[in-house]
Order: C-alpha cells, then structure tokens, then sequence
C-alpha cells in the first residue's frame, strides 16, 4: 500500500493523502505515479508550474497471510513532484502500463495518443506524476536505515515479488505441516518452538524465507531461513524449498 503526501497541502473534507492507482521506477531511479487528476496532490503538481513542490510516498508492506501484525516494514521516499508533461507522457504511460497492466480506462490511452479523436477517451479523470528521489528510509523486519538516492535507482526488483502473495498463500494452505517442521533447524531454538501450534510463512524473497511461530499463549517469534544461494526464479525456488523441507525432515 502506497500513499503520497504534500506537506502543508490538504482537502478541507480529506487528510490530504493520495493513494496512487499504480506506481513504477524508472530507469533513473524517478517514481512515477497515476493518481486522481482531481486529488490534492494532482491538483497541488499543476498549479505549481515550474516551482519545487515537496512531496513525501509512504509504502507500507503488508503480509499477504492472515497473522496477527501483519505490517512487515515501512518505507519512505522523499523529492519533488512535478506532472508527467508533453513528449514523456507516452513514455511514461507504457512504463505503467507494462508493469501494471490497468489500459485506457485509467486514461493512458489518451498519453499514449497525444492528439485523440474528440471524444475518444471521454475525459481526462487521471493525472501521471513524476516524483524525483531526494532521500529515502526504510524500517523492516531487517531493521531501520537511511536509503540513499543513487542506491535507489541502482536497486533491482527481487525476482519473487510478483509471486511472493501466491507463494506463501500456498505455503500456508498446503505445507503448514512441514514449515511447522523448519523449527527443528533452530537449534536450541526450535526445541522450543516445536511444541508451538501455529507456523505461518510471512515473507519471501530470493535469499530465503520468514516464517512466524505462535504458541497457545498467543506468544510469537519470527525466524529466518536462508536458502543455500540466492534464486533467481520461481524453479530455483522449487528446488531451494525442498532442500530446506528435506533438511528439517525428521
């Protein structure tokens, strides 16, 4: 979930915030954003032609699992907002439109025909924003820190995201049993956790797996599981799960 604000600017029936339709980064590390054209931070980007308008996106990561806490880690990125204007709308529209497939009923088919027959798209409900990284922060499961522009833009997508909700739906669903077991690589650690009833997997990426164990207490921790190496796609990740699951298995 995304949210994106601008200090000292504000409906007086709102709070102010925008939630973006969809977002992407670009190659330069900019954020680029479809929103509302009549919300405030849409409105507050046009009227302020050429001036730096400041801007604050706030993304919070929620795990795609029913366990209580769901909130995994936050994110902030800070810069200045301008509208997506003339010859870049194109560009920017088919960058959305290829990470988020949402097509010409959110108007990018008008930025992707600058001069539309009248009438073809009906109205122009739908503002792409550009927002240029200043500074960012992060505070996750991993910890709290400063993110720096440069490293922003250097970052690449991990190669599960776009399969992380199935993946650990699917996990729960169908292998509770043996993400139950993973407790028995802890050590010390999981004689404790073996009497524990509930295992939940609440996050997944390319270097491993989360898993939350609960007792009947309603006492929890979380633990970490690191695959041998990093994978690279969803069959590297078939086999790095059966490694572990073989590991654990009594």
């Amino acid at each position: 979930m995304a949210s994106l604000s601008v200090p000292g600017v504000e409906d007086p029936d709102e709070t102010g915030l925008t939630a973006p339709v969809c977002r992407t980064v670009t190659r330069d590390g900019d954020v680029l954003l479809l929103v509302p054209g009549d919300c405030a931070a849409a409105r507050a980007a046009a009227h302020a032609q050429d001036d730096d308008l400041t801007a604050v996106m706030e993304i919070t990561d929620v795990a795609p699992v029913s366990v209580p806490h769901r909130i995994r880690g936050r994110a902030w990125l800070a810069g200045w907002l301008t509208p997506v204007r003339n010859g870049q709308r194109a560009e920017a529209a088919l960058l959305l439109a290829e990470r988020h497939p949402v097509g010409e009923l959110l108007g990018l088919g008008e930025a992707l025909h600058p001069d539309p027959a009248p009438g073809l798209y009906g109205r122009t409900a739908w503002m792409m924003l550009r927002l240029e990284v200043g500074e960012g922060a992060v505070d996750d499961l991993w910890g709290a820190g400063p993110v720096e522009p440069d490293d922003f833009a250097a970052a690449a997508p991990d190669p599960l995201v776009a399969h992380e909700a199935e993946l650990l739906q699917h996990l729960a669903a169908a292998h509770g049993e043996q993400v139950r077991g993973l407790c028995s690589l802890l050590g010390e650690r999981g004689r404790v956790c073996g009497a524990r009833e509930k295992a939940v997997p609440v996050a997944l990426d390319r270097f491993g797996l989360r898993v939350r164990f609960t007792d009947r207490g309603q006492r929890s921790f979380d633990a970490r599981f690191d695959f041998p190496e990093p994978v690279r796609d969803v069959a590297e990740l078939r086999r790095a799960m059966h490694t572990l699951f073989e590991a654990a298995a009594p």
